[in-house]
């Protein structure tokens, strides 16, 4: 699929760019935009560009890393979170643009899709593109979509959107649905919990770059307004991903919507299983609350 007809031009980046110095930008770039916005000048629309990085390789002990983390099975197949996290700062470089409408400065992770079209292995050289699209009206604010794609030669491979909330910020750009036409969750029969530690988001964030301080500690947590540090949400799915295991098959698309953030330490009840048709579906919850985290599908991809 291509970009959105509204992108114009490519800006191509020499390498994948580290996440500190992108969250660094972005910082000032939030600051900037709400100085901007108070006097009637911050941009409304999204920036027309795509960011591309060329011939991206993984690398060997990282990937080891994220497998023993997460429980994927020592392979060459990258796991498709991992190409995720492979891909995740060139689209988090263009939520860094000062022209961004959106402040990259809390932003929350609504829910991620990805198409693993074909196996990508550790030996292949991966052309990264991600650009912006989608901007639309939430009830508590303004959402958009971050588009991810990843080739192999001339071959998609991976294509994810993620899509992200700026609360409070109000654009006047026509909405989607209310959340209020989902349905309520009704805690399943669990299948397994998992216990994660207090240093859960600093395991995660070693083997994939993110160090956003609402992940490592409960003080730098504390100091953005949480109790507790949180487990990354791409943590929790790619848990679940890898518990649904080989059965997912070469191609899928595994779908994931977040509800709320899992404080650290903490425990999330889970259930993963055959649904009716020929996916899986999962979900994690607060046992106590009977209130989700997270919900989501792995299913065959269709082409």
């Amino acid at each position: 699929m291509a970009p959105a007809d509204a992108v114009t031009s490519t800006v191509v980046l020499p390498d994948v760019p580290g996440l500190a110095g992108v969250y660094a930008r972005g910082a000032g770039a939030s600051g900037r935009l709400a100085v901007a916005r108070r006097l009637g000048r911050a941009p409304s629309a999204l920036p027309p560009v795509v960011y591309a990085v060329d011939g991206v390789r993984a690398d060997a002990s990282r990937l080891t890393e994220y497998q023993h983390l997460l429980g994927e099975p020592a392979s060459d197949r990258l796991p498709a979170g991992f190409v995720h996290v492979l891909a995740f700062p060139v689209a988090t470089a263009l939520m860094a643009r000062t022209d961004f409408p959106l402040p990259l400065a809390g932003l929350v992770h609504l829910s991620n899709r990805v198409e693993q079209r074909a196996p990508v292995l550790l030996h292949d050289a991966l052309d990264v593109r991600a650009w912006a699209e989608g901007l639309r009206a939430h009830r508590s604010g303004t959402q958009v979509d971050l588009v991810t794609e990843v080739r192999v030669g001339p071959s998609l491979v991976w294509r994810g959107v993620s899509t992200y909330l700026a609360r409070g910020v109000r654009l006047g750009v026509d909405g989607a649905a209310p959340d209020e036409d989902r349905d309520e969750f009704v805690p399943p029969t669990p299948t397994g919990r998992w216990r994660l530690a207090a240093d859960t988001g600093r395991r995660y964030a070693a083997v994939s770059g993110d160090r956003n301080p609402i992940h490592l500690t409960a003080l730098s947590a504390k100091a953005l307004g949480f109790p507790r540090a949180i487990a990354h949400g791409m943590y929790t799915a790619a848990r679940a991903l890898a518990d649904v295991g080989a059965a997912r098959g070469d191609a899928f698309v595994w779908s994931v919507d977040f509800a709320k953030p899992v404080l650290l330490p903490g425990t999330v009840t889970v259930r993963v299983a055959h649904d009716d048709a020929d996916g899986f579906t999962f979900a994690g919850w607060d046992a106590r609350s009977g209130k989700p985290y997270l919900t989501g599908t792995v299913v065959p991809y269709g082409g």
